[in-house]
């Protein structure tokens, strides 16, 4: 085999957020692509077959520019460029930076930051009901919340209506210390964080007595209308057929209804219908209906949730097969 070598003008003041701690990024370049990376003052030598070298020095092109953008390059950036380079859209990296949704109370850009949650947030814009299915870790009802807390800033919607099914995993509502509120409220936790970091504890406690904020659990959606809001329904893995049904139904005018769910973590009886899978099957033909499907690829948390995730997802393929044959 030829070998080839490229060189890249590559700043040193880059290197350090670039090549990751104790050069983990280039190691993982080098492993995955079958290539050498030799960095010498302000330049860096790649070399490997022709293709691997190409596919090399976009991957690195991009995790520079990112860098220059003030973006702290994580394992994921490095894992999902490579995945990107294996299809040639290594590209559409930069083109999700730009793509920033709001900032957190500590200035974080909150943005997609693969092609999956991109479709995802563009639909949420163009869509009247959008249902966000994937694994945990692919930012459903993260940006969900972003999109809502954006939409209620600018004035789109009058408030905010977070809700999510109280099902029972494994342990009784009943048995759990304290009043009502106090058994709902760790169903809800993941929302509260969600609101604190992105609006901050004071705002969001304003407008939540101002009843401007809501967060319920889904029994309390039954008998209202819902004008002017911006609601999102979580876990909706975990509603009934006719639970899922009376969430429809109360979507009004000037509204937005985001849909979460992961099909693969249910907390229903055994032989329980998912409203959520009902309603898939149900609304499939309805235009004015997003359906977005994230995937493992889509997975922005540790790297390790990924491979979690990936493992999973080909445990249940065998084991569909092997009932099958």
């Amino acid at each position: 085999m030829n070998l080839k070598e490229v060189e890249i003008p590559f700043p040193a003041d880059h290197a350090a957020n670039v090549f990751g701690q104790f050069d983990a990024n280039m190691k993982k370049l080098e492993k995955t692509l079958r290539v050498t990376l030799i960095f010498r003052s302000d330049k860096l030598k790649v070399i490997g077959s022709e293709e691997n070298c190409y596919r090399a020095k976009e991957v690195i092109d991009e995790l520079l520019t990112l860098s220059r953008k003030g973006n702290q390059i994580t394992e994921q950036n490095v894992n999902y460029a490579l995945a990107l380079s294996m299809t040639g859209q290594v590209s559409v990296m930069n083109d999700l930076d730009n793509d920033v949704i709001c900032h957190t109370t500590m200035g974080k850009p909150i943005k997609p930051k693969t092609m999956g949650q991109k479709q995802y947030v563009d639909m949420i814009k163009d869509k009247m009901i959008v249902f966000g299915v994937g694994p945990a870790g692919t930012g459903k009802t993260y940006l969900a919340m972003a999109k809502a807390i954006t939409a209620f800033k600018a004035g789109e919607v009058n408030r905010i209506i977070l809700t999510r099914p109280a099902i029972e995993a494994g342990e009784k509502l009943g048995f759990l210390p304290g009043d009502l509120q106090s058994k709902v409220d760790p169903y809800l936790r993941p929302l509260y964080d969600a609101l604190y970091e992105i609006m901050g504890a004071d705002t969001f406690m304003k407008n939540m007595e101002k009843g401007l904020i809501e967060v319920a659990p889904l029994a309390y959606m039954r008998g209202r209308t819902l004008d002017n809001a911006f609601v999102v329904l979580d876990e909706a893995q975990n509603t009934t057929p006719a639970q899922m049904k009376m969430f429809l139904t109360r979507i009004g005018f000037g509204s937005k209804a985001i849909i979460t769910g992961d099909q693969t973590q249910k907390d229903l009886p055994d032989g329980a219908r998912s409203g959520l899978d009902d309603a898939l099957r149900v609304l499939k033909d309805i235009k004015e209906i997003g359906v977005c499907r994230l995937t493992s690829q889509d997975v922005v948390r540790h790297p390790l949730v990924q491979k979690i995730v990936t493992a999973y997802d080909e445990y249940d393929k065998r084991k569909a097969k092997s009932k099958r044959t």
